[in-house]
Parts: structure tokens; sequence; C-alpha cells
């Protein structure tokens, strides 16, 4: 498989530099070829309770489009527009939407709203249940990242560097947070995450920030990676994953830097350890699970940062998300296949396959079921037999 380092203008994004797609590094001289499955016996048998296209997925772009779980309904979007509400149990649609724009971000859900971020600088609230329009903002520039609902707030990023506070009942602003974008970025943005009346959010140049959701004031700001480097690439350091919080700790990963961990109360580092990663990580009180850029599956112990393991027989399958599902650690790679890994040692446990299309942002879990968006817009419900 060949991987190529490409840039992207930005010309038409105020106050923004130039963007670089985190799936493709290397230089067209180089190829990677991704590791080949290997044979496995199945410890475990993993049963998709159901499985059904939701829209056209992500237009093979690099979109922060993921499923979202709120009670017994999981919303989804795609790259186009369509929104859609499908019933958990059997996987039946509620209702559906076209919003006839391009969704870059999203869906984020609470407060009875969905809210999608678009690529043409909106953001877009649908009532909960009848997926009806309830408001449209704009804001500053594209939106490739999930929106955050909470406390009668929408919180936004967009690419150029802004956090916007929108009203959840009519989508006026209320506080907007900036910082200048670096010249050259990841393409892409970290999800702000709302938890105990503040908002973090990782940001290009690997800061990591908490603001007040009420009203946007800065409460810490912390650099996770310091840019290092004769090149604005081997500069380029950025906070693309959504950060974790559990247990007073707030967890991030930067690319080209580090996993660190920092108390949320105060914004001081407890632990940090080189790890490069541009993924979505998970999280809980025994540990925390990375990818790295190279495929590279990692457990790290959650007080000191140590590493428990690690698993490189993933390498180059670009790998997606990482989930915890059961005990198991389960990350979806570029054929559409699904790694189960035992959390406790990172052994292989199961390999499953829910598509054939690239698992990339699309993985999430709730109430004991994995829920998995494949970049092609098929949506499937996982679940672990019974012990």
């Amino acid at each position: 498989m060949r991987r190529f380092l490409f840039l992207l203008s930005a010309a038409a994004l105020a106050g923004c530099g130039t963007f670089a797609d985190p799936g493709e590094w290397f230089s067209s001289a180089e190829v990677v070829e991704p590791s080949p499955l290997v044979d496995l016996q199945n410890q475990i048998q993993p049963q998709t309770l159901w499985s059904r296209d939701v829209g056209s997925g992500t237009d093979n772009q690099r979109l922060g489009l993921v499923p979202r779980v709120v009670g017994d309904t999981v919303y989804t979007a795609d790259a186009r527009g369509r929104v859609e509400a499908t019933a958990i149990a059997d996987g039946s649609r509620r209702w559906r939407v076209e919003l006839e724009t391009p969704v870059g971000g999203g869906p984020g859900v609470g407060e009875a709203l969905v809210v999608l971020g678009t690529s043409d600088a909106e953001v877009i609230a649908l009532d909960v249940e009848s997926g009806g329009e309830r408001w449209r903002s704009q804001v500053s520039s594209e939106v490739l990242s999930v929106p955050a609902v909470a406390g009668g707030i929408v919180v936004v990023h967009t690419v150029d560097g802004k956090l916007f506070g929108l009203e959840a009942a009519v989508g006026t602003e209320r506080w907007r947070y900036e910082r200048q974008v670096p010249t050259l970025t990841l393409r892409g943005s970290g999800s702000p995450v709302i938890s105990g009346g503040a908002v973090y959010v990782g940001m290009a140049g690997g800061k990591l920030i908490a603001l007040r959701v009420d009203n946007g004031e800065l409460l810490w700001d912390l650099s996770i990676t310091v840019p290092s480097g004769r090149s604005e690439l081997e500069r380029l350091a950025d906070v693309d994953s959504d950060p974790i919080v559990i247990g007073g700790g707030v967890f991030v990963a930067t690319y080209q830097g580090e996993v660190a961990a920092i108390d949320q109360r105060n914004g001081r580092p407890v632990w940090q350890r080189k790890i490069s990663s541009y993924s979505g990580m998970a999280a809980d009180l025994d540990g925390l699970y990375v990818s790295d850029t190279e495929g590279v599956v990692w457990g790290i112990d959650i007080r000191s940062g140590s590493a428990r393991w690690s698993q490189d027989a993933l390498k180059h399958r670009r790998l997606s998300s990482v989930a915890l599902l059961g005990g198991l650690v389960v990350v979806g790679d570029f054929e559409g296949y699904l790694h189960w890994l035992d959390k406790s040692d990172g052994s292989m446990v199961a390999r499953t396959r829910v598509g054939s299309d690239p698992i990339t942002t699309g993985i999430q879990v709730a109430n004991g079921i994995l829920y998995v968006q494949g970049d092609g817009g098929q949506l499937a419900a996982v679940r672990l037999p019974a012990p």
C-alpha cells in the first residue's frame, strides 16, 4: 500500500495555514506495506446483531463523523448531509433528514438536540425526536470535529483554531475563544469534551486547554508537546484526538509528541510518555489504550504512564480509534476488520469483519454494544457472547 504526504491549501479559511492529511505520511518514493493478517483461531465469537446502510460515509475524506448513542437510539451522519436516527434494538430507521450541505463533524447529542458541524462553516441543530431543524448558526470556518452539548451550551471547535459556545436553545453565540493556528497542521481538529462545568479540547500546536462552559473563561492551558525541528513538518505537533476525562485526570495524545495525564483541577502534568498518535484513545481505571501512528497498540498504566504491553501485529494497517468492550481492546483497520485484544496483556483474542470499507473514527461502545460506522457508510452493532 503506497502512502503519500500531501498538503491542502487553506487560503479560503481566514487565519488558517496549510493542512496535512494524517493518513498519508510517507514520500512517494517509499512503499510501506501493511502487516499481513496471520492465522488466528478466535477465542471468542463476537456477534453482529444488525447492519444497515446509513449513507455515503466520509466520501474518502478525513472527517469527524462518529455514531452517537443516547437512550435507545443511535444517531449518524454522512459527508453529504444525510442524518439518521436508528433504533438500537433492531437497526430500524426512526427518522432521516437530508441537510443538503456537506457535514464535517458530528453528531453531537444533548439538550434534546442532534448537532452537526458543516464544511460550509455552519452549525445545525435538529430535534432529537423528529429530526426537524431547530436552528442554524454561522461560525468562522469548517467544522471537522464533533460538537459537545451540555449545560445549555453547544461547544464547537473550528479548523481555524476557534471555539464557540452557542446557546443550545436558539444557536446564538454566547462566547468565543481564539488561538492562532500554526502554519502547518493536521487536517482535522480535536473534539471538545465537557465534564464538571469545564470543556477540554486539544489544539493545533500541541496544547490542551480547559474553559468554563458557561462563559468561555480560560481555566488553564498546557503545552503537551513543544514543537521542535528544523522544518515545518518536523515541528508539526497537534492534539487531534479527543481528551478523555476519568478519575480526576485528563488524558490526551499528540501527533509527533506525547501521551500525557493532566490533573483535571489545575492543568498540571502528572506524567508524559513519548508516543505519537492522532487516533482516539480509550481508558478505564486500569489503563489507557492507544494506537500510535505506525499502528502499534499500547496498554499504558493510567497512574504512572508506564507501558504494560504493546502489540505490533497490526503495524501500518491504518487503525481506527480504540474502544473498550468486556475486558477487550477493540480497534478497526483499513479493510473493515475489527481486532480484539486482551486488555491485560495485548494478546490477540479474535478478529471479525463488519464490511470491506476502512474504519477510521466511527466506533463507539454503549450499554455493552459496539457500534461501528465504516467510512463507506455501513453501520453495524456488535456484541460479545454472554460469559
